[in-house]
């Protein structure tokens, strides 16, 4: 029985829901129901009841939940225990899209200078991944931007940056000193794979099901709108490009950056990540800056 199934299980009994569970764990649902059957195989036991609406545990699966969290928990205490009693240790860190953010550099190095034996292994993932992993536990912890699916996970919030649209230059609202997003309505937008996080998209689209060219990465945003004249969502901070420009949205809220976990993670490594995130973005004179212009 592997730690990675067991957390496959878990996900597939609070979704309780095949489809939604592999959407969370950024999987297809096929090798998710194999190894749902692979482990009842190996248990001896029916865990779910299957109905075309979803499945409910059954009294096996109630207690396999119960000792599979308690599980799954122990594991994040052993690794962290025995890193901190060794001095040294790993720790898997996500970042979302583009890792040249200065705060993130910051608590690379304030990290480092709190852990400095401790191997950092980064996963940068795609916009079409916005926990970074964590729901697949491929990851220790996130820094990333909500708002994606929350359940079993700890979301700190540590900046707050205004967003704006991204627009050919040569675009008629490019000179605007800001847009109202009826003003797009519409146009042909960017658009993240089907199958992410519906919040994501739908914060991302504007609260709307958009049409337009499907994009995975920040570059590949700015040459959707460079090649097609397409629209989309970009951070204020970001630099748009030669050809390309941003304009501020007015009745946007502000994207919220954030540091992440896995719920009833105790290892002293993920906790001490968090806090020099939080410590870093928050005490960073671009943050103070970019709350002030809100």
């Amino acid at each position: 029985m592997e730690l990675r199934t067991l957390r496959y299980f878990v996900a597939v009994a609070e979704e309780l829901h095949f489809g939604r569970a592999a959407t969370r764990l950024h999987m297809t649902q096929p090798p998710l129901s194999r190894a749902i059957r692979r482990l009842e195989t190996d248990l001896g036991a029916v865990l779910f009841e299957r109905t075309p609406a979803g499945v409910s545990l059954t009294a096996a699966g109630e207690a396999l939940l119960d000792e599979a969290r308690g599980l799954l928990d122990r594991a994040g205490r052993l690794r962290g225990r025995v890193a901190a009693a060794a001095g040294a240790g790993s720790l898997r860190a996500g970042l979302l899209g583009d890792s040249t953010d200065a705060d993130v550099r910051r608590v690379a190095d304030a990290y480092r200078a709190r852990h400095p034996h401790v191997e950092v292994r980064i996963r940068e993932t795609g916009l079409d991944d916005p926990t970074c992993g964590l729901h697949a536990g491929l990851v220790d912890v996130a820094l990333t931007r909500a708002p994606f699916d929350e359940t079993g996970l700890v979301v700190r919030e540590v900046r707050a940056d205004r967003v704006g649209a991204l627009l050919r230059a040569d675009d008629p609202l490019a000179g605007r000193d800001s847009v109202r997003l009826a003003e797009l309505a519409g146009r042909r937008w960017f658009v993240f794979p089907e199958g992410t996080d519906p919040l994501w998209r739908a914060y991302w689209s504007g609260g709307l099901r958009r049409e337009g060219p499907v994009v995975r990465a920040v570059q590949e945003c700015r040459q959707a709108v460079l090649w097609n004249g397409t629209v989309g969502m970009t951070l204020l901070t970001h630099a748009p490009g030669s050809g390309l420009a941003v304009v501020p949205v007015a009745d946007m809220e502000p994207s919220r950056a954030v540091v992440a976990w896995r719920r009833g993670e105790n290892d002293p490594l993920v906790r001490s990540f968090a806090a020099a995130a939080v410590a870093t973005y928050g005490s960073s004179e671009c943050a103070a800056a970019r709350r002030a212009g809100q």
